[in-house]
């Protein structure tokens, strides 16, 4: 079994009125090679006839956004010209690339009727020979993400790469496996996980054993590269993200919406992105 390196406390960082717990970056982690940032927003209930999401235009390059919607809505829009609305038990995987121009808000109906609300987003990385590809954008609703339902009820949305021999909904450009998962209070099961891969192990709700250690809700486990498999035991009814990759070793050179590989490369992004070259935003 991997041994646990250190666990690490998502910290609060509201915005405007979303409660928002950020597990990456904090004080005592950066990143997790190759995934960079996660923002967990709720859970929490929005009244009837509210503003939504907070999140208006801006612009990303150099990585990739992959949004997991718990509870609520969200409708995306960028210059690229895609647009959907995901609704609960959908996601959205968006490859920044060369660079666009996105917003993510609640939909109409969702602003008009209020309801709950409960969002991962998390970043991962573009390795340096594909920073700068054609943006893409995929939306799936709930019934486009397979799931595994192992012994014990354990219940696997396999997003990415391959889960219990189950492919993924998205094959994203780089080989990183993502995937939630439901287990129920009592449950065990054992995953494979090279040990030469980063995981990514963050749980949204619940208490676990994982490899013998205990953690909670709002808990990022951060493991060493000494053992190829994970044991986890539900305490009680859980969530948990999983994801696992093959760690880049590159440089991250980040600035706000961008993430590269060199300062100079930060400035070229912001360059081209006063000069249009991220499209046009059409509101």
């Amino acid at each position: 079994m991997r041994t646990i390196k250190q666990q690490h406390r998502a910290v609060s960082a509201p915005i405007a009125d979303l409660v928002t717990y950020r597990a990456l970056p904090t004080e005592s982690v950066e990143y997790v090679d190759p995934f960079l940032f996660l923002n967990h927003h709720g859970p929490q209930v929005y009244r009837p006839n509210n503003n939504g999401l907070p999140f208006g235009p801006h612009p990303h390059r150099g990585f990739e956004t992959v949004t997991f919607i718990l509870e609520g809505d969200i409708l995306h829009k960028d210059s690229s010209g895609h647009e959907s609305v995901i609704e609960a038990g959908g996601i959205q995987w968006m490859t920044a690339g060369s660079g666009l121009i996105h917003a993510e808000v609640s939909s109409g109906n969702f602003k008009k009727t209020g309801g709950p609300l409960e969002i991962l987003q998390l970043w991962v990385n573009l390795p340096a020979k594909d920073k700068m590809t054609a943006p893409r954008y995929i939306g799936l609703q709930k019934d486009e993400i397979p799931t595994v339902t192992l012994d014990g009820g354990v219940c696997i949305h396999a997003v990415s790469g391959e889960w219990a021999g189950a492919p993924g909904a998205v094959q994203p450009l780089a080989d990183v496996q993502l995937a939630w998962l439901e287990l129920p209070s009592g449950s065990r099961t054992t995953l494979p996980i090279a040990a030469e891969r980063s995981i990514f192990f963050y749980t949204v709700r619940g208490g676990l054993r994982v490899n013998g250690t205990e953690t909670q809700a709002l808990q990022l486990v951060e493991f060493n590269h000494d053992g190829d498999e994970l044991v986890i035991e539900a305490a009680t009814e859980a969530l948990i993200l999983l994801g696992h990759a093959l760690p880049f070793n590159e440089p991250v050179v980040s600035y706000g919406p961008f993430v590269m590989n060199s300062e100079a490369e930060i400035q070229q992004a912001y360059a081209d992105y006063r000069g249009g070259a991220f499209g046009t935003w059409k509101g």
